[in-house]
């Protein structure tokens, strides 16, 4: 083959490779601003839905990257680069770090759930794995929760969005149920419009449902006279236990000043 013959050929692979080279070069400006298109979508779409800005920049980030590396793998096909490989190798490294961040993917996971179907959201009360606290913060991997006590608890989100979740901030109102044990031969109906006054005499107790006084049950000896009263979600997890003891002790006193008697205990001895 002489010079003449060479010569063609050359200029024939040069002009293709400049045409491919072209072609994915328009095809990587083309895909990049598209990929800028979606991301901005998406992240539109989330604030839309009101998800928390602190994992926003992530998952629009995980999107983009994403579907950078399917666009670099559809470049490199163009170009004439063979990808069975490279795509393989990438599964293999996705894989192995999937395997390696089990936890922590399934806690991200979590959080998206969470964040996208609001079962909780921040400064909600919930109760979930065995705990009770105020939502501090919903973290990419983590809640945070504040007990009445004023304890930090930190839950992996995988196991919140898992697992059964109580909001007790999601209705206006709560019932609160305080529950006295009695001798039965006192007269309920004293019973009921003393603890009825005392109910009414709380601030925070509301007009509407209205309180009531039930008997609830027996046991040895005695019943149980229960006294219901509703109070706003949020007053309820703020001021729960300053109700209850101030109840505790109004009770007390009226009941004392009424001769409501508790029921007496018996203790019976065999004798051989």
């Amino acid at each position: 083959m002489n010079i003449d013959q060479i010569l063609p050929l050359l200029s024939n692979l040069v002009v293709n490779s400049v045409a491919k080279i072209a072609l994915a070069l328009v095809a990587l400006i083309i895909g990049l601003w598209v990929i800028g298109l979606i991301s901005k979508a998406i992240s539109r779409s989330m604030d839309l839905r009101g998800i928390e800005s602190s994992i926003k920049p992530f998952i629009v980030s995980l999107i983009s990257v994403s579907l950078k590396v399917v666009l670099l793998i559809s470049i490199a096909s163009m170009l004439g680069i063979e990808t069975t490989s490279f795509v393989a190798l990438i599964g293999s490294a996705g894989l192995a770090v999937g395997l390696a961040l089990q936890g922590s993917l399934a806690n991200f996971a979590g959080s998206v759930l969470i964040l996208v179907f609001k079962p909780f959201k921040v400064g909600d009360i919930i109760q979930a794995q065995g705990q009770t606290g105020k939502v501090k913060e919903i973290q990419t991997f983590n809640s945070v929760l504040i007990t009445p006590d004023n304890k930090t608890i930190i839950l992996p989100n995988g196991a919140l969005a898992g697992g059964s979740i109580i909001n007790l901030s999601s209705e206006e109102s709560r019932r609160l149920d305080f529950v006295f044990r009695l001798s039965p031969d006192n007269d309920i109906d004293t019973v009921r419009k003393i603890l009825l006054q005392i109910a009414e005499k709380e601030p925070l107790n509301l007009k509407n449902p209205a309180s009531g006084v039930v008997v609830s049950g027996f046991f040895d000896n005695g019943v149980e006279i229960t006294l219901n009263m509703w109070v706003k979600a949020q007053d309820f997890v703020e001021s729960y236990w300053g109700i209850l003891f101030k109840l505790n002790e109004e009770v007390l006193r009226e009941f004392k000043a009424a001769n409501i008697s508790a029921p007496q205990q018996v203790r019976i001895v065999f004798q051989k």
